[in-house]
């Protein structure tokens, strides 16, 4: 991975995405020691999947970046987050939305996978009446290889954000941000077509 490369990889994306699109890059395979890369590259938010790594490249760098929390998030891990993020992206439980002080998505399961996290979207609602820093939904759909597959589930989280007067969507990832971009998102995760590509 070289600062050239992941700048490249990210003006591209920004620039396809344009200015109503935030781009979350994926940093749980960057090594605390290589996220300089990414600051010398100019990505302006990393987005970390745990919490104990959050804490250790936050320690290292800091300022470099603008944090979001975007994995599964444990309650007693909440005011790690609260410390350093400026948005988690994939609440799902009381206990945990509760502990928060930053504004953060609420998870949908639209799939209905039990592998999958999310509240259903009957209890949208009721998070919505009870927590005023709820400020999005965000939703993992099922793995397919075919990006096209994603669009029905990205398009029915648009559909729910706007019924519930929510403005924010983190849905699509390195794999299919082009068709959630193109169904609403605001807010894309993206790592491997940053690093690897």
């Amino acid at each position: 991975m070289n600062a050239d490369a992941v700048r490249a990889a990210y003006d591209a994306v920004c620039a396809e995405v344009g200015p109503g699109v935030t781009v979350v890059a994926a940093t749980k395979y960057v090594a605390a020691e290589d996220m300089s890369i990414l600051a010398d590259a100019g990505v302006a938010i990393a987005g970390e999947n745990r919490a104990q790594d959050l804490q250790r490249k936050h320690a290292l760098h800091g300022d470099a970046f603008h944090w979001h929390f975007i994995g599964a998030l444990q309650s007693n891990k909440a005011r790690i987050v609260n410390e350093i993020c400026e948005l988690v992206h994939a609440v799902e439980t009381d206990s945990t939305a509760r502990r928060l002080t930053v504004p953060w998505l609420l998870e949908v399961n639209l799939a209905g996978e039990e592998s999958k996290s999310g509240v259903a979207e009957s209890e949208i609602e009721g998070y919505r009446e009870r927590y005023p820093s709820l400020r999005g939904l965000m939703t993992m759909p099922p793995f397919a290889d075919d990006p096209e597959a994603s669009r029905p589930t990205f398009r029915r989280l648009a559909e729910l954000a706007r019924a519930h007067g929510l403005t924010e969507l983190s849905m699509g990832t390195s794999q299919d941000w082009r068709v959630a971009v193109e169904e609403g998102a605001t807010l894309i995760r993206v790592g491997s077509v940053l690093f690897h590509d």
